[in-house]
């Protein structure tokens, strides 16, 4: 069987019950732990199975995995490489996420890439089991105009998919200053989990101070769109972030009661950082 991207009229077509060998994916696939692997990741995408061994031993339980963005000239990025991951992840009983990030410049070219991420099959079949959009770019400069231009991607996103299919919204930090008065309600009608960037290493150093901003970003959210919302913030940049940090990150992360947790992105976390992940509960 040929690899392939579904074309963008078979991603629509399938609804909430997509044709898989897998099950129907759930909102699941957003907890615990979890670690990012972007198109730039090289030497990880270079070795699909090694690097899965190597997730799986760490504990991970949801691999985010990136299909293209919009600065590249075609939807889906090393498909056969996707393949391999997806397959091999699946074998070790690892979820697997994809996640693309749009610019809006223009909203069909977004739409048709991120469904033709979530109708991608291996050779076996095999799909991922949910899809993230990464809500962050800045190429359209007008703040109104941004917001109801990634609301009508998430509203035809939503359309495409059904209702029953988890998708996961990837927002800027609380307070972003890219993105002031970040439409949380409005996004919260089309996405199920919510993914902020908690990007510490960016903001603050010392373990209280990583605990009060990542608690922060969690508490924003669920004061604005409702205390039980799914809420997995990521944790980075990893390669510059302490271990005590990290174990200030995963405290938030649990006292804000968080579903799930990871440090972007794998290639950059350390075995001290990995020790400190482990204490994220897994999921069950």
């Amino acid at each position: 069987m040929l690899l392939r991207a579904l074309p963008l009229i078979a991603a629509i077509a399938f609804g909430p019950t997509p044709p898989t060998a897998n099950a129907v994916p759930t909102v699941d696939a957003y907890r615990g732990l979890g670690t990012w692997v972007s198109i730039y990741s090289k030497s990880t995408l270079d070795d699909p199975a090694g690097a899965v061994a190597r997730m799986k031993a760490q504990g991970v339980q949801t691999l985010y995995l990136e299909t293209s963005n919009w600065r590249q000239s075609t939807d889906i990025v090393r498909p056969g490489t996707l393949a391999a991951m997806i397959e091999a992840a699946h074998a070790q009983g690892i979820k697997v996420v994809a996640w693309y990030l749009p610019s809006y410049k223009p909203v069909r070219t977004d739409l048709r890439r991120s469904l033709n991420a979530i109708g991608f099959t291996t050779p076996t079949a095999q799909r991922f089991d949910g899809f993230a959009l990464d809500i962050e770019a800045t190429e359209v400069g007008s703040i109104p105009r941004r917001n109801r231009l990634q609301g009508r991607l998430a509203a035809n996103l939503r359309r495409s998919v059904g209702p029953d299919y988890p998708l996961g919204a990837i927002v800027p930090e609380a307070g972003a200053l890219y993105w002031p008065g970040f439409p949380y309600a409005q996004t919260a009608r089309y996405f199920d989990v919510f993914l902020p960037m908690a990007y510490f290493t960016f903001r603050v150093h010392g373990a209280g101070a990583v605990r009060s901003y990542v608690g922060r970003n969690i508490s924003t959210i669920k004061s604005i769109v409702g205390s039980d919302t799914p809420v997995h913030p990521i944790g980075g940049e990893a390669d510059h972030a302490t271990a005590s940090e990290v174990a200030a990150y995963v405290r938030a992360a649990r006292a804000g009661g968080a579903i799930g947790a990871s440090l972007y992105d794998f290639n950059g976390t350390t075995p001290a950082a990995w020790s400190q992940l482990g204490r994220f509960p897994a999921a069950s």
